[in-house]
């Protein structure tokens, strides 16, 4: 077998690293997002294997150029099927990694410049489904509260709404980020590029975290404990986003009985999506919604804008009236196909 070259060997490293050291510790919590980037690029390393005939012996930066990656969208579009939305969601992937090798090696850095100029596919614009005020209601009523699990729950469910956040950004909450004694109560969130914003609590809010975390982590808590954490691995272990998806579930079809509009696929981000139309509603400037998200682009924000709901509602109605990591380095240890020697898995078919 021939012999892989210093660049592909080099560019495998940088694959292997971006996904192993930066992706988790320097981009994303998310293992959702870290797995859309891992697939977006095996992806690209299949089409080129298969469509290209590239492999370890002539792998390498020109397979990473405009053109080629122009082909890659088309071969996205017509073979696989992909609609507009997905092909520009592999390309803003794509365009993640070539930033990072770019900033490993400046002789890589026009392959980012390069993919940046590649303009995204147009796409319909999709109405955002969140969830009706008495939605909201009707899942915080759902958790029996006579148990532990039940208390827990609710607690969760208060916060993930009252402060918009991310799922994971709850998930990763920690006792030292919260300030519930302080003039004006507020918790401070790590948000995506490890970017940390302040987020004012309401007082009803406050009192059930400060139950809370009484009877979950007793009158000295650990500041380094999680807020919400898993019985499994104890205090220092954080839930995972599969048992909030079951969690969620669950209620929604204990809510959906007395209220139609809690949809029964709910999932964590329709919380978010809840928020932000309510604070529009109630004729919060965009911009500062566009803050409180933590989005880094105002476009982002205005796909909320789409959501309505009663416009005489107040946004805090609702609250106010409620009762693992260590990856291998796997490019030395390729099976023969240019996605294994790459330290991307199995090969996409």
């Amino acid at each position: 077998m021939m012999k892989a070259t210093n660049e592909s060997v080099e560019i495998a490293r940088h694959i292997s690293k971006f996904f192993n050291e930066y992706v988790p510790f320097q981009k994303t919590n998310s293992c959702h997002t870290m797995k859309a980037y891992q697939y977006a690029l095996q992806l690209y390393v299949s089409f080129l294997e298969s469509e290209k005939n590239v492999g370890r012996t002539n792998f390498g930066s020109k397979w990473f150029e405009r053109s080629v990656i122009e082909e890659w969208l088309t071969w996205l579009k017509k073979v696989r099927v992909c609609s507009s939305e997905t092909c520009n969601n592999r390309l803003a992937s794509l365009r993640i990694f070539l930033k990072y090798l770019g900033s490993r090696n400046v002789k890589y850095l026009y392959l980012y410049q390069e993919a940046y100029e590649i303009p995204r596919r147009k796409t319909q614009k999709k109405k955002v489904t969140g969830l009706s005020r008495n939605a909201v209601k009707a899942l915080l009523e759902a958790p029996d509260l006579s148990t532990h699990s039940g208390k827990r729950d609710l607690v969760f469910m208060i916060l993930l709404y009252s402060t918009a956040t991310r799922l994971d950004e709850i998930l990763s909450l920690k006792n030292s980020q919260l300030y519930l004694d302080k003039e004006n109560p507020y918790v401070t969130v790590i948000g995506k590029g490890s970017k940390i914003r302040t987020l004012y609590l309401l007082p009803k809010a406050v009192a059930h975290l400060k139950k809370y975390l009484v009877e979950f982590h007793g009158k000295i808590s650990d500041p380094e404990a999680y807020v919400f954490y898993s019985r499994n691995t104890g205090t220092h272990g954080k839930m995972t986003q599969p048992a909030i998806a079951k969690m969620l579930k669950k209620y929604a079809t204990e809510a959906h009985k007395s209220c139609t509009d809690v949809p029964i696929t709910l999932h964590a981000h329709q919380f978010r999506h809840a928020k932000a139309s309510h604070w529009l509603e109630d004729g919060m400037n965009i911009v500062q919604i566009s803050f409180l998200l933590g989005h880094e682009q105002l476009q982002t924000t205005m796909v909320y804008l789409d959501i309505t709901t009663e416009d005489s509602a107040k946004a805090l109605a609702t609250l106010e009236s409620e009762n693992d990591r260590k990856v291998t380095p796997k490019w030395k240890n390729a099976d023969g196909s240019l996605v294994s020697f790459c330290g991307l898995g199995n090969k996409k078919k």
